[in-house]
């Protein structure tokens, strides 16, 4: 008689929704995006992030009302800014929620995950997890440096899908993770370029100050012309913020932050569309170099994954810039909550062993 598949439930908070879903397996039940509109968000508005614990939790039971909780094997929660860990699945304890509460490294709407999940796991009477948090950091000591004793270089990264993506990826070619060379470009609303090897992501751009522009970062930008303008003695840190994290990019260049919509303007003949758009590739694949050196140019595969993959035209204009340093391979989307079960059943199934903060 088969054995029946681990059920587990997935819960994904973001800034203006939460995403859930049932699994059994890999196999989705149910699959919901409750979104907050802005009356509803407008409340919590400059309070700490934890606020909006119980008003998540009630629209989670709410959606979740017609299944049967005890039947769970886990929930997984999105994992937030944490202190710097090894990838993998982390089981949440006392001491990660206390670290979270301090929200030291920050306030982020994936600090949520592991109270959401702790909140369903007791109900369900199960356990509470999370899974490659955004603070996953492998780096060796090099890796650190910045330049500038005043700055050390900080991994924060889109860890969970690229780290997914280059587990399907080894599944795909039937080798263990560990034994791979690879390089994976995680191309969304922040642009994420990692190398990996024997198992470890041991370097990445920091999409929040780092690297290539996007639809609406900014990447790296040149230091001493930043710190002009940030003295100008009319500028405050919130407005630079928001002009480099939220208002960078295509967003800054074009008004707009769709790339489909950038690409009609090509195809309409907008010659300044054109030309961020060719700017862009050219710093995506500069950073693509970059993550070869670090890999000494032996690269078994280069990865292209997140939402800007679902691009045509962007990964054909890559291929002609990047396509001679490993074969190519296409992950368009962010798949976090499939992600996220995965990292779950590898605990349930014997073949990864849970990892808990503080031991």
């Amino acid at each position: 008689m088969a054995t029946a598949e681990p059920k587990i439930l997935a819960i994904n908070p973001g800034s203006t929704s939460t995403k859930i879903g049932l699994y059994s397996g890999e196999e989705p039940l149910h699959v919901a995006n409750l979104r907050h509109d802005d009356r509803e968000m407008a409340r919590f508005a400059g309070r700490p992030v934890l606020d909006q614990q119980e008003f998540r939790s009630a629209l989670i039971e709410r959606e979740l009302q017609a299944f049967d909780l005890k039947s769970l094997s886990g929930v997984v929660g999105r994992g937030g800014l944490l202190r710097p860990l090894p990838g993998g699945t982390y089981r949440v304890n006392q001491t990660m929620l206390k670290e979270l509460r301090r929200s030291e490294r920050g306030e982020h709407a994936a600090n949520l995950g592991a109270f959401l999940a702790v909140a369903v796991a007791k109900h369900a009477g199960t356990g509470a997890y999370i899974v490659d948090p955004v603070s996953v950091d492998e780096w060796p000591a090099r890796a650190r440096y910045s330049g500038t004793a005043l700055i050390e270089r900080e991994c924060l990264s889109h860890a969970l899908n690229t780290k997914a993506v280059a587990k399907c990826y080894a599944r795909k070619a039937e080798r263990p993770y560990e034994s791979l060379r690879l390089i994976v470009a995680h191309l969304g609303s922040g642009i994420s370029i990692s190398a990996h090897e024997g198992g470890r992501m041991i370097d990445v751009t920091n999409s929040r100050e780092e690297g290539a522009f996007s639809s609406e970062r900014a990447g790296g930008v040149p230091a001493m012309r930043l710190a002009a303008h940030c003295f100008n003695g009319r500028t405050t840190y919130k407005e630079v913020e928001t002009a480099l994290f939220r208002e960078g990019g295509l967003y800054s260049y074009l008004g707009t932050r769709d790339l489909a919509e950038v690409e009609r303007r090509i195809a309409g003949g907008d010659a300044k569309a054109a030309a961020v758009f060719e700017a862009m590739v050219y710093q995506i694949a500069k950073e693509i170099g970059a993550m070869a050196a670090v890999l000494s140019g032996r690269v078994d595969a280069l990865l292209l994954t997140g939402g800007m993959a679902h691009s045509g035209m962007l990964v054909e204009n890559l291929r002609r810039f990047v396509g001679w340093i490993a074969p190519i391979s296409v992950y368009p989307g962010e798949d976090e909550l499939p992600a996220m079960v995965e990292g779950v059943l590898r605990v349930l199934r014997g073949e990864e062993t849970v990892r808990e903060l503080g031991k």
